[in-house]
């Protein structure tokens, strides 16, 4: 673990400690200033000419250099996009921590407030969801963009202790210019990640800001007692739930909640081979007799619908994406691995959590009988993909109704990886299928409306269109042409 700032020299006073990491922190963005970005060697060249400098942590130093090679600007306004108030109550109702914030208000809140310090509590990805503590230094936080809904990671803001604790997964200390935006050098801090009890996988991250006092030596060890109460809690609750199941609920005992599983409605004869989520309750045989299960549209160059049974409507292509990625997830997944299939970074999840929101009014403002889950992320009843459709029409030989369904490639404008690998699955699957059977109609309407520039379709083409066949002139001219462009 990093040590507290207060193992200072001897004979040194804070006041001597913070102005030497002032004069650091100005050396080290002079000298940064001018070193090309993503250069190892400069990379290495700035750490031998620092990691000597009196005072200089280790883990500070390498902060610093992630900093510089993330182009955060020390002096840049901290003052972020914010999650808006309905995306940031969504985040605060699904999070985990949510549901130990009574342990954390008894051991740490109230001391805050009697302390003159402040206590944010944020998620696995440095965005703070709960802020308390001293009423003035709250509102002398927010003016630097230390609020609920502020994103404190260190790819945001640089080196800070919420976003240091998460990036390093430990318990740690920032003094003063430690951090790397000269906007926070008159704040210390004590941050730690808290962990999955289970998975080890972490949470979130609890943090105390203030002044000096905010990095003393005896936060550390009561952070670490409230982390231990935290994931105690966490365990019993996950234990409960393995001792007591929920059962299923029935209609009336929804309420109309986003956060209940409903027991997803049987495919109809039309879609039955298409591929499709189950969600965990799909042989409930309450739901037998309802709608046809929600099919997406995302072929061709059109926008993406959904269609019910009541109606269609368009959907945003991240939308489309979204769905895309839970249909391709039978058992769900994680946010981190819904960022990595929809952004192809696993590090968007923070923008991917205010998408979902969005993505779950829409849902409920069109009234379309689809809902999300959370933990895992996951649909709640089987999501039809016309794509998925066309593919199982191929596997089952059926070459001319997936020809019909073949609308255009997957979300082309698209460069999610979900929907590139649909995209580039279902365009190889009926190209080879369709060259195989070499059927002549098939493949001539294939080779007009899909593939007017690949030669070795139209070579084929040729080869079984019959001699009398006035398409053979359209096919000698066309090959000719694309020689021609060669």
């Amino acid at each position: 673990m990093p040590s507290s700032w207060q193992a200072l020299q001897r004979g040194e006073s804070v006041r001597e400690r913070r102005r030497a990491l002032e004069r650091a922190h100005e050396r080290f963005v002079s000298t940064a200033a001018g070193a090309p970005l993503h250069d190892p060697d400069a990379e290495l060249e700035l750490r031998e000419r620092f990691a000597a400098t009196p005072g200089m942590r280790a883990f500070v130093l390498d902060s610093w250099l992630r900093s510089q090679r993330g182009t955060i600007h020390p002096d840049r306004v901290l003052e972020r996009p914010a999650l808006d108030d309905a995306a940031l109550e969504e985040l605060r109702r699904i999070h985990p921590l949510s549901s130990v914030l009574p342990v954390i208000r008894r051991l740490l809140f109230d001391e805050a407030r009697e302390s003159g310090l402040i206590v944010a509590v944020g998620d696995a990805g440095g965005r703070l969801l709960w802020v308390d503590g001293d009423t003035r230094l709250r509102t002398r936080a927010a003016e630097m963009g230390f609020r609920a809904g502020m994103d404190w990671s260190e790819h945001s803001v640089g080196t800070s202790a919420p976003g240091s604790a998460i990036e390093l997964d430990q318990a740690l200390q920032v003094l003063g210019a430690e951090h790397f935006s000269r906007a926070v050098h008159e704040w210390s801090c004590t941050a730690a990640p808290v962990h999955d009890p289970l998975s080890g996988e972490i949470l979130g991250v609890i943090d105390v800001t203030g002044g000096d006092s905010a990095a003393s030596p005896h936060l550390l060890p009561l952070l670490q007692a409230t982390l231990a109460a935290i994931e105690a809690e966490l365990q019993l609750a996950r234990l409960r739930e393995l001792l007591n199941p929920p059962r299923p609920a029935a209609a009336s005992e929804l309420g109309g909640s986003e956060a209940r599983w409903e027991a997803p409605a049987p495919v109809d004869s039309a879609s039955a081979g298409a591929r499709s989520v189950p969600g965990p309750a799909a042989q409930d045989p309450a739901r037998e007799g309802s709608d046809p299960a929600p099919m997406l549209r995302v072929l061709g160059g059109e926008e993406p619908t959904l269609a019910w049974g009541a109606g269609t409507a368009p959907l945003t292509g991240r939308h489309a994406e979204i769905l895309l990625a839970l249909a391709d997830a039978p058992g769900g997944c994680s946010a981190e691995q819904l960022a990595e299939e929809v952004y192809g970074r696993a590090d968007a999840e923070q923008t991917l959590r205010a998408e979902l929101v969005r993505l779950r009014r829409w849902l409920a403002a069109a009234a379309v009988p689809l809902g999300l889950r959370s933990r895992p992320y996951a649909l709640d009843r089987p999501l039809v993909i016309d794509a998925a459709v066309a593919l199982d029409r191929l596997d089952a030989g059926e070459y001319a109704a997936a020809l019909d369904a073949y609308a255009g490639p997957v979300l082309p404008a698209s460069a999610a990886p979900v929907a590139e690998r649909l995209r580039g699955e279902l365009d190889a699957t009926l190209r080879e299928a369709l060259l195989e059977r070499a059927d002549p109609e098939q493949l001539f309407a294939y080779a007009q409306r899909w593939a007017a520039s690949d030669a070795h379709v139209w070579e084929t083409l040729l080869q079984v269109l019959p001699a009398a066949s006035p398409r053979r002139a359209h096919a000698v001219a066309k090959l000719e042409a694309l020689r021609a462009d060669r």
